[in-house]
């Protein structure tokens, strides 16, 4: 898929799309948002995207812009759809609204054993600024979050 269908590929999140986007996140993650974690999102007027391929939903991000700052709340690719450019798409698109909207920096939390997800935001020039420990639940107590930051100005 090209640069330009990946980027007509983007839509804003409705509501239409909470079953789908919560689902879909049901797949991806141990410890998901709900459906009503998207669904207060989308009432609070945070940014939400989705991606679909073929009509088909292929993936979703949520974010929460405060001030001069946007933090990256969730964001997933479906299994399927992994490693074919989407995430690097909708992070763009992200981070050029959260720009548009006068954010000057992103920021986001992720697992530390989620090594995938950490060599993504670094190769898409993020840097890690900061550890929050026992941040996420576990299937053995809790786990470290590392906090990530790229600037956007």
């Amino acid at each position: 898929m090209t640069a330009v269908a990946l980027a007509q590929a983007i839509a804003p999140l409705t509501s239409d799309d909470l079953d789908a986007v919560a689902a879909l996140e049901g797949s991806l993650q141990e410890f998901p948002w709900s459906r009503g974690n998207f669904a207060d999102s989308l009432a609070t007027g945070h940014a939400s995207y989705v991606v679909r391929i073929d009509g088909d939903l292929a993936g979703f991000a949520v974010v929460m812009t405060v001030l001069d700052e946007a933090h990256l709340l969730a964001i997933g690719i479906a299994r399927r759809c992994q490693r074919q450019g989407l995430g690097s798409a909708l992070l763009a698109q992200v981070s050029a609204d959260a720009r548009g909207g006068g954010a000057r920096r992103l920021l986001l939390e992720v697992r530390r054993s989620n090594r995938g997800a950490t060599d993504f935001y670094h190769r898409s020039g993020f840097a890690q600024i900061a550890v929050r420990p026992g941040y996420y639940p576990a299937a053995a107590g809790r786990e470290d979050a590392l906090i990530f930051a790229k600037e956007l100005a």
